[in-house]
């Protein structure tokens, strides 16, 4: 057998591991080489799957293509609110813990970017890197949030069970006492579709009674201050 190319190594890392990180030394290639990820792109795309990344995210991942969704869950799947299993508790939990830490994290990410843009001058004005996400990615409290929505997330036995789910998943990570980013948390859900949703939605008004006010966009909070 013939030893695999760099875009075969990649899809069978992918499909094994389900998501690789963006220091990975063939993700790193990838990210600059149109044409390896073009090839990588069309061998996910024969099995159905497509890769997803963004700049706002520390690794990659891969997800079903539409046409495949259907052939995959059936339309019992496609109609349910999740097609990983979780219960309607586990993912309350995962969107609340989404709201808590991706969006303060992709306002830091931004707000610092620009900063760095600022002070790189003209010359470099095209040039805008974006802090890695574990470097500005806040870590949640295990025992605020159990203070905090215990009672709406089912108390303690759930929120544990739960959390151990989307751990499970690549959701979160444990780091002792604290809740941190996983690397699908902010690859396998919208964030344009969900974050307006969340902070001109109940759960914004539920977060801030809770001590916890969601951080908005900066471009709209200069149109609300104006």
């Amino acid at each position: 057998m013939s030893p695999l190319d760099d875009a075969q190594q990649l899809a069978a890392q992918l499909l094994a591991r389900r998501w690789l990180p963006r220091s990975h030394p063939l993700v790193k290639r990838a990210l600059i080489d149109t044409e390896l990820w073009n090839q990588l792109g069309a061998r996910l795309a024969g099995v159905g799957l497509q890769l997803v990344d963004n700049v706002h995210a520390d690794h990659i991942s891969v997800a079903l293509l539409r046409p495949a969704e259907s052939a995959v869950f059936g339309e019992a799947g496609l109609a349910a609110n999740n097609n990983l299993d979780l219960p309607r508790d586990g993912v309350a939990l995962l969107v609340v813990l989404w709201s808590l830490i991706v969006l303060p994290k992709r306002q830091r990410q931004v707000a610092r970017s620009d900063a760095i843009h600022a002070g790189q001058g003209e010359f470099f004005a095209t040039d805008k890197p974006m802090p890695q996400a574990a470097s500005v990615a806040p870590l949640i409290s295990y025992r605020s949030l159990l203070a905090d929505f215990g009672d709406q997330l089912g108390k303690k036995l759930r929120l544990d069970t739960n959390l151990k789910l989307l751990e499970r998943h690549g959701f979160v990570t444990r780091r002792g006492e604290d809740i941190a980013e996983g690397p699908l948390l902010d690859l396998l859900i919208d964030y344009d579709l969900l974050a307006p949703r969340i902070l001109d939605g109940a759960l914004g008004d539920v977060l801030a009674r809770a001590g916890h006010p969601l951080p908005r966009p900066q471009e709209e909070q200069q149109d609300i201050d104006d």
